[in-house]
């Protein structure tokens, strides 16, 4: 696939997800299964929850990430700057998307140091596929992504589903964990990884952590079906049916942490996938995250401004500290003890 090809399907990928119907999966996160149990007597000043987190040695006025997105170079300068106006604004993660056009075209698409110098104090991650990372020019690539925005971590993202729904994508998945292994010992910042959807299984989570990986990024099923917008983009019916047989495939997010957290007690985690108010948030770190990452949600705020990001946010933000606050929670660690109720039957999870 050409560099064109591939910037004409970042292009359709934007249209397509800032397109909630034609992106949608049928896929449910499992976030509805879980009740955390409110307080009706909390004793905390709502304003003097705190919210702090941290993530790669830097602190986060809220455990959350700007998880990556894509989009094509006409656009994504704008949304990339945008982004990291608003993360350094709220104290917040960013991760980048995919940086494989900007190092195969040189067509930066906004992803420079110029990031680093709008967002000085917080996290910041850059990201390449797994297919870009196998191969001998791998690391090099892993290096230079990680150069070109001065970025704190590098995310390598899984996304095995909707390369093989999709036209032109890569086959081959041979060799993509020793890759990893490689790139992780050789990096001179840590390796996340992360699926795009779909979910990482406990037993990838292990194999990952054992490899070198840092974080892992359960990415589940219940937000943007990518199988779903390779369906879109399909040249002929039987693609269209094959892809879409895959929408709602995948380990739904809920799942994936509590799976991800028994397996793997002490590595930070990451919660992506369906994240759509500040409660799921708040559900997802009781059920084992330790940063829980947005990405469709705000794409639309992206494209508008730096400030409709940080609106968006602030919303966010708000949701999660009423949930701590109803749950008698005076931070996130009291939060990750809290009481949850699932499918009605009250139980305590292991803190």
């Amino acid at each position: 696939m050409t560099s064109v090809d591939v910037l004409t399907r970042k292009n359709d990928h934007l249209d397509i997800v800032l397109d909630p119907l034609r992106a949608a999966a049928p896929a449910q996160t499992g976030f509805a299964a879980y009740r955390l149990r409110h307080c009706a007597l909390p004793q905390l000043h709502l304003d003097q929850v705190d919210l702090s987190a941290s993530l790669l040695g830097k602190q986060l006025k809220a455990p959350l990430l700007i998880s990556s997105m894509t989009g094509g170079a006409a656009r994504a300068s704008g949304i990339n700057r945008h982004l990291a106006e608003a993360a350094e604004a709220l104290g917040i993660a960013l991760a980048v998307g995919s940086q494989r056009v900007a190092l195969e075209t040189g067509n930066d698409q906004g992803l420079t140091r110029e990031l680093r110098r709008l967002a000085p104090s917080v996290p910041l991650l850059a990201n390449l596929g797994a297919a870009q990372i196998v191969g001998e020019h791998g690391l090099e690539l892993a290096r230079r992504a990680v150069g070109m925005i001065d970025a704190d971590a590098l995310i390598v993202h899984l996304n095995p589903l909707q390369e093989a729904v999709q036209g032109g994508g890569d086959r081959d998945w041979r060799g993509v964990l020793e890759s990893i292994g490689r790139v992780a010992a050789a990096l001179p910042v840590p390796l996340v990884v992360k699926e795009v959807g779909a979910g990482i299984s406990a037993a990838v989570a292990q194999a990952l952590v054992e490899a070198g990986v840092a974080i892992v990024d359960v990415a589940g099923a219940g937000g943007t079906s990518w199988a779903a917008v390779e369906a879109e983009r399909a040249q002929s019916a039987a693609d269209r049916q094959v892809a879409m047989a895959f929408a709602g495939w995948g380990i739904p997010t809920a799942e994936a942490i509590i799976l991800a957290r028994q397996a793997l007690p002490t590595t930070p985690l990451i919660a992506s996938g369906g994240i759509r108010s500040g409660i799921d948030v708040a559900k997802a770190l009781r059920l084992g995250a330790d940063v829980v990452g947005q990405a469709a949600a705000v794409l639309n705020s992206a494209t508008a401004s730096t400030e409709a990001v940080v609106e968006h946010f602030e919303v966010v933000i708000r949701q999660l500290r009423i949930a701590c606050f109803c749950t008698g929670s005076a931070d996130i660690a009291a939060l990750k003890r809290a009481p949850i109720s699932v499918e009605r039957t009250w139980v305590d999870l292991p803190s």
